[in-house]
């Protein structure tokens, strides 16, 4: 069965065909490690967790690849504000953005590329575009003059009579009027030590030509796809177009993805509007990581979707219904073809899981399909879905229902662990125990009783 995929480049849905036979290929924008990310940002890499296990369910050999901006305007900015090293800094973020993924049941990519250890790479790159007089020096840094890239802007469908034919130094800049870009930056007195040596000046990389370097090193020149939040279509995707394909004469990605935002209040989530939320304030709230991970399942990714707590907590309702429904039946079933075949339609179909999880509650609902069978299939129905429905135990006799926010309270502390903030992780300990309830910690994992 083919699988279907909007590609932002087309703006058509297009049938899916690899560079290699059942083989794909994928890089995902990840992180800017100077901050904790909320749960806005974690949208997009759901996506990206749902895309892969769509093809590994699909029998495809996956390969995937994401960054770690660990170097830019930001981190430097963030880490003279804060009085750390850059290193200390974004390794402090990274790790939280690491234990946000496994709270959320989030395959760790394949290749997770820092780009602090890849600054070679990028200065390999720059200087190809030297060469081919694509870019130029000028007094500040190395930039790209766009008029000489064939076909700038196509991915954002951008007009570029609106070229002011100017130098921009910030990486996220005016996102009307595109402008000759950096891709290297020399070292000034902001930048403190932060520097590498290059043939062209000393200095650091600036942010769009990170991922052509590191995509291109770990997949090749052409990539299957590539995946982002639908900011990033301009400009940083449209640069990373720009520098690729201006080096190596080849089209840089053939299948480009975008997610759609949160909105809260009617206005995109964003730390600069000031209405972003966490994970951690979800579990103050009772809500688990994963109800939330359902709720994103039942919009579909290019699609804006409203948060409110009431949405929420209304998902995590369902999930812990459609959890105690599933420990009810026995194990033994099979999967049943028909409702795979109407599941791998819909996820087959430009991912379309708000269908798929529908299908769902309609096979629970269907009295002709055995009990045992039902849950075979939603088991493998969650190869997709990611909530590890498989871990739980198949009947209700092993299994004390323990409150929602006893639960919360308990990946909360998991999360604290994980983290090493041990201080945090006894406090939540206390919280549970005064509650009436006692985590036990074992190499199987980590279960939550009554006292």
């Amino acid at each position: 069965m083919e699988i279907r995929l909007y590609n932002t480049l087309s703006r058509v849905t297009e049938a899916f065909k690899p560079l290699k036979e059942r083989e794909v290929g994928m890089y995902h924008c990840g992180p800017t490690v100077y901050d904790t990310p909320h749960i806005g940002n974690y949208r997009t890499f759901v996506m990206n967790d749902l895309l892969r296990r769509v093809f590994e369910y699909n029998t495809f050999k996956v390969t995937q690849v994401m960054n770690i901006t660990d170097v830019d305007d930001k981190t430097i900015r963030r880490s003279k504000e804060q009085g750390k090293s850059l290193t200390e800094l974004t390794h402090q973020y990274e790790n939280e953005f690491l234990a946000g993924l496994d709270s959320l049941h989030i395959h760790k990519p394949h290749k997770l590329l820092r780009a602090t250890e890849s600054i070679e790479l990028m200065i390999a790159l720059i200087s190809s575009l030297l060469e081919k007089e694509i870019a130029y020096k000028a007094d500040d840094g190395v930039y790209i003059h766009i008029d000489k890239v064939k076909e700038y802007g196509k991915l954002a469908n951008l007009d570029l009579s609106k070229s002011s034919h100017e130098r921009i130094t910030n990486d996220e800049y005016d996102k009307e009027n595109p402008r000759d870009f950096a891709v290297w930056k020399f070292h000034t007195s902001n930048d403190g030590d932060i520097s590498w040596k290059a043939p062209f000046g000393d200095g650091r990389p600036g942010w769009h030509i990170e991922c052509s370097a590191m995509a291109m090193n770990a997949l090749g020149p052409t990539i299957d796809i590539h995946t982002g939040g639908q900011d990033l279509i301009f400009p940083h995707h449209t640069n990373e177009i720009a520098q690729s394909e201006s080096v190596t004469g080849k089209q840089y990605v053939r299948y480009w993805m975008h997610g759609a935002f949160i909105d809260m209040n009617d206005e995109k989530m964003a730390k600069s509007k000031g209405n972003v939320l966490k994970l951690e304030d979800l579990v103050e709230e009772s809500i688990s990581p994963l109800a939330y991970r359902y709720w994103l399942l039942t919009a579909h990714y290019r699609s804006p979707i409203n948060f409110t707590f009431e949405a929420v907590l209304a998902a995590q309702t369902a999930l812990i219904r459609l959890i105690a429904t599933v420990r009810e039946y026995h194990e033994g079933g099979s999967v049943n073809v028909e409702y795979q075949g109407k599941f791998q339609a819909a996820i087959n179909n430009d991912l379309d899981l708000p269908k798929a999880v529908a299908l769902v509650w309609e096979i629970l609902k269907d009295k002709k399909v055995a009990d045992s069978d039902k849950r075979a299939t939603i088991l493998d129905f969650d190869k997709v879905f990611g909530l590890d429905l498989g871990a739980l135990p198949s009947t209700a006799d092993e299994v004390e229902e323990i409150p929602v926010e006893v639960q919360a309270l308990a990946d909360a502390r998991e999360e604290a662990r994980k983290e090493k903030d041990w201080a945090k992780a006894d406090a939540l300990r206390n919280e549970i125990k005064e509650r009436g309830f006692e985590v036990i910690d074992s190499e199987d994992g980590v279960r939550v009783r009554s006292q």
